[in-house]
């Protein structure tokens, strides 16, 4: 058989593959966390969230709400630098990002069934132009 006819077969194949894949994971809520950054999010996300007093208060004194805080936990980063992740029982996460112009700073506790949001620090962010 010719190399052509063995490239055309081999494209055909992966071709009806990759649709056939593409329409199975189609219906399913897939996500691909493989970065160490969105599985720490997504181990917090998953787990029952709850605030500390000191969080509450920070949140009631500055007029964010949770949309903000669920964003961060989105889309935030970890800084593993400030971190403390090999804490037992429970690990300590910094977690920060951005909401309507604002800068949030979350640490959080993860443990086994709970994430407690101990501290949120806010800043105001300024554009220089």
């Amino acid at each position: 058989m010719m190399i052509f006819k063995r490239f055309i077969y081999y494209s055909i194949g992966l071709l009806l593959g990759s649709i056939i894949v593409f329409f199975i994971w189609k219906g399913k809520n897939v996500s691909f966390d493989y970065g160490m950054d969105a599985r720490t999010l997504k181990s917090i996300r998953t787990k029952n969230l709850v605030f500390s007093n000191n969080a509450s208060q920070s949140i009631l004194n500055s007029n964010i709400d949770s949309t903000a805080i669920n964003h961060v936990l989105l889309n935030g980063d970890v800084d593993f630098g400030k971190s403390n992740q090999r804490k037992k029982p429970c690990p300590e996460y910094s977690i920060s990002g951005e909401f309507n112009k604002k800068s949030i700073e979350l640490w959080v506790i993860r443990c086994d069934t709970t994430a407690t949001i101990e501290t949120i620090s806010i800043k105001q962010i300024e554009f220089n132009k």
